[in-house]
């Protein structure tokens, strides 16, 4: 019996969902829990954890699961590493979709960093004004230079920032270039922090920041070992319809 687990939380993930779902596939979608409000999905939902490689190997399991498709984050790289480990251990078919990351190109001013600590050596020490475009699980290393963050948040914050110069703007994307030349520009930023996410869901900012001039300090993707992957969702369906029949 097919049954497929859905690691989710990006954009991809909830394409893919649609299309198991139009194909009648038995899919459960699963949310690591990071937003207090998930987007819906039509497909069965489960939203938390698995308690590490063993919790996840165990769920496998007993949900008799098959298949399991990491459609995580790029930057998730813990539970993308439990998840090639656990379905070693459960002896599931694993694969990964995940979009392809950016690259600069003609008027773009980046500097690559390898991480969070090497991005905020990046940046000036004081008087600068940075869009730290990086969520709120990394901000530790930002509060040794002495300058103005602001953040873009799905959720407001339950406490202070770990910053000390610091605004947090609460939305949801996708945005538009148009939205990010202007709250560049409103809120007066010289430079931008981003990961490299890649995809075009979140390339809005870097787009605002070319039209602009910006200096961009872009992090690059957490090393993995090799995985089979896609980068659509589309692929991933004909994935599993080989792999079903084969």
């Amino acid at each position: 019996m097919t049954r497929i687990l859905l690691l989710g939380g990006t954009s991809e993930a909830s394409r893919l969902a649609g299309l198991l779902a139009g194909a009648g596939m038995n899919a459960i979608f699963s949310y690591a829990g990071r937003t207090d409000a998930p987007r819906a999905q039509p497909l069965p939902m489960r939203v938390g954890g698995f308690g590490g490689v063993a919790g996840l190997s165990d769920y496998l399991r007993q949900q008799e699961i098959s298949h399991v498709i990491d459609a995580t984050h790029p930057f998730a790289a813990r539970i993308s590493r439990n998840a090639m480990l656990a379905c070693e251990r459960a002896g599931v078919d694993l694969l990964v979709l995940q979009r392809r990351a950016w690259r600069a190109g003609d008027g773009d001013n980046w500097t690559m960093v390898a991480d969070y600590d090497s991005a905020a050596a990046a940046l000036p020490d004081g008087g600068a004004r940075v869009f730290l475009a990086i969520g709120k699980q990394n901000l530790q290393p930002f509060a040794s230079r002495a300058n103005r963050y602001l953040l873009r948040l799905v959720d407001a914050p339950q406490g202070p920032l770990p910053l000390p110069n610091a605004e947090a703007v609460i939305a949801r994307g996708p945005f538009t270039p148009e939205d990010d030349f202007d709250l560049l520009t409103r809120h007066r930023v010289t430079h931008l922090v981003a990961k490299n996410s890649g995809g075009s869901g979140a390339e809005a900012k870097l787009i605002a920041a070319r039209r602009l001039g910006l200096p961009v300090v872009m992090i690059d993707r957490p090393a993995l070992p090799s995985r089979r992957i896609v980068h659509r969702p589309e692929d991933a369906l004909d994935w599993l319809h080989h792999s079903t029949s084969a």
